[in-house]
């Protein structure tokens, strides 16, 4: 795998159970326990996900005493938003002219249209 970060941004993304846990984590900080919770899978299992998470910068790990409470950290995020972005441009740009064709081909034919 690349160690670019938009690279681990998209890989860690690929999996439904770490989407999920940014889903929790945007609504505020949570122990592992609390993170695993909803799954059916080990407390290790869990960890291993938080690993690939932390590596791609989308979550931190803090230490107050006992608890390692994970926080969601959006600026990998954002690096996300801003590629699709780029792309979401050029879609929009070509929906606009495929606009434009349709209704200039509904103009060279009067505007009708059969519904038999």
């Amino acid at each position: 795998m690349a160690d670019d970060p938009l690279s681990l941004t998209f890989a860690a993304l690929a999996d439904p159970t770490r989407r999920a846990i940014l889903a929790r984590l945007a609504e505020g900080e949570a122990t592992v326990n609390t993170l695993a919770e909803p799954f059916d899978i080990s407390l290790q299992a869990v960890s291993r996900h938080l690993k690939v998470l932390e590596r791609a910068g989308l979550i931190t790990r803090g230490r107050e005493a006992q608890r390692r409470p994970c926080r969601l950290d959006s600026a990998p995020l954002e690096q996300v938003n801003e590629w699709v972005d780029r792309y979401r441009d050029h879609w929009e740009g070509r929906f606009a002219r495929l606009d434009e064709e349709l209704r200039r081909l509904q103009s060279s034919t009067g505007g009708e249209q059969s519904h038999e």
